[in-house]
């Protein structure tokens, strides 16, 4: 279904664009130190968002608005309401940590979340090269003032500097590139776009510039090699509660914005584009996992692993058009979109642990950190392994089926050299399996440093089970989820 003005399109965001102004306004006379008003206004906010979403989606339209700049459909509904549950999930397991580190002072957390959220919304139903720009650097700009939000921390400022430099050399890369396309192409209109690139009226070597920088822009937002080098840092440096909320939920708009730029815009030029996936996903395959290996920071550690279960989601995203064939395109997008909402879930899980571990003037980072959590918490250690089981790709774990479906697709697609960069991901496989296996072992075998029980509040320790439960289930049950993003990808490439 087509609708050329349908403002209905982005009531979500209407709302949740209110909803965070009046936030920061009704924070300004609240008085408790946890913010119970801003956190309880915002969860119902999210709550509200993410099922107007997820009602949207499922009713299988797509609707277009604001003369065509601005889509909605069922891929960008889905993704819309996965983001709008992670930023929930994620407040949920912040906030006694942001208590007790004094960054409840006021409510920056929360309204810098949802304008964050409110960028990957945009960036999600973008159907405009400006568009798309506007959304990126709405949750870029929330995003370094999050990672900067503990103003006296001086690991945390540096962080946030280091994040800001990279992250405007980045935006310059993908801003160039959109101009040249514009240049090329003399629209912004993703679909105009589209149409004048398949016409072969234009230059070739233009458009591949073009499609240098923006692949550059894009590969910044996902964090893979070479464009990684804030990921370990930014992890690292910034509150833990920030860098959940920087390595979960925007993964998911970064996937929506590369299928609205490469697929929906630039299809035609699929040859070009998918060989640069090619060397980044196997530069961040093998730096990802390398440099893993020799971490003793759990936060670092996973911030290499972030970059090597990206290069997985390319492994989808090249895979969808072979010699101008688009027969297996739904398959390899609809695996690349299965993988980074079940990493997404693993991600939130994992950094959830970390951050219920954190005491007061305690931050437990470290691996040894971990050491006899079993003895201490059987629940939480579960819920933990679980993570590291799922992320390594071991079975029944969700992970393993989203590798699986992943590397399915790729062969699938009989493209040349298909099966050797199947197996040299498999290989990369085992070597992540080491580190992550390291985990499991400390919190099993390893001597517990501090008696210390692991305490959380009943909220915390509902959403963590829930967590965990879903990381097993959709491992033995992925049926369903895989289903709902075939229909979404293929509602997209059919429109």
């Amino acid at each position: 279904m087509f609708e050329k003005l349908s403002i209905a399109a982005v009531y979500p965001e209407i709302l949740l664009a209110i909803m965070a102004i009046v936030i920061a306004l009704v924070d300004l006379f609240v008085k408790s130190p946890r913010r119970t008003l801003t956190y309880a206004l915002s969860m119902a906010t999210l709550g509200v968002v993410a099922y107007m979403q997820a009602s949207a989606a499922s009713q299988g339209l797509t609707v277009y608005s604001f003369g065509n700049m601005v889509v909605s459909d069922p891929m960008g509904g889905w993704l819309k309401c996965f983001a709008a549950l992670a930023v929930m999930v994620t407040l949920v397991y912040g906030r006694p940590y942001a208590a007790d580190r004094d960054m409840l002072r006021g409510g920056e957390m929360f309204t810098l979340g949802l304008f964050a959220l409110l960028g990957m919304f945009v960036m999600i139903s973008g159907n405009n090269f400006l568009v798309l720009y506007l959304g990126l650097e709405l949750l870029t700009l929330s995003s370094y003032a999050l990672v900067a939000l503990r103003r006296d921390n001086a690991t945390a400022s540096e962080a946030a500097m280091k994040y800001f430099v990279l992250g405007a050399l980045a935006s310059g890369f993908l801003l160039y590139g959109l101009s040249m396309l514009y240049g090329a192409t003399g629209s912004l209109d993703i679909s105009t776009v589209f149409k004048a690139v398949a016409s072969g009226q234009i230059k070739h070597q233009v458009l591949v510039l073009g499609l240098v920088f923006v692949v550059c822009g894009l590969a910044f937002k996902f964090g893979v090699v070479p464009f990684h080098m804030w990921i370990p840092d930014v992890y690292q440096g910034a509150p833990t509660v920030v860098t959940l909320m920087i390595g979960g939920a925007p993964k998911l708009a970064a996937f929506a914005m590369t299928i609205r730029l490469l697929v929906e815009g630039l299809l035609p030029l699929a040859i070009d584009w998918q060989q640069m996936l090619m060397v980044l996903s196997i530069g961040s395959l093998l730096i990802g996992n390398l440099a893993a290996v020799a971490q003793t920071n759990l936060k670092r550690m996973l911030a290499f692993s972030t970059i090597s279960q990206m290069g997985f989601v390319l492994i989808g995203l090249l895979s969808g058009v072979v010699n101008g064939n688009t027969a297996s395109a739904a398959n390899a997008y609809s695996s690349s979109m299965f993988y980074v909402i079940t990493y997404v879930l693993t991600t939130l899980a994992t950094f959830g642990i970390i951050l219920l571990l954190a005491r007061e003037g305690f931050e437990s980072e470290e691996i040894t950190d971990l050491a006899g959590l079993n003895q201490r918490s059987p629940l939480y250690a579960g819920v933990m392994a679980l993570c590291m089981f799922s992320l390594a790709g071991v079975p029944p774990m969700v992970g393993f089926y989203a590798k699986l479906s992943v590397l399915q697709s790729l062969i699938a697609s009989g493209q040349s050299g298909a099966i050797a960069l199947a197996v040299f991901a498999v290989m990369m496989s085992l070597i992540g399996a080491f580190y992550y296996l390291r985990v499991v072992k400390v919190m099993y075998f390893d001597a517990p440093i501090t008696a210390t029980t692991v305490s959380a509040g009943t909220d915390v320790r509902v959403v963590l089970t829930i967590n965990g439960a879903l990381i097993l289930i959709l491992g033995m049950m992925p049926g369903g989820l895989m289903a709902l993003c075939a229909r979404a990808i293929v509602s997209t490439l059919g429109t």
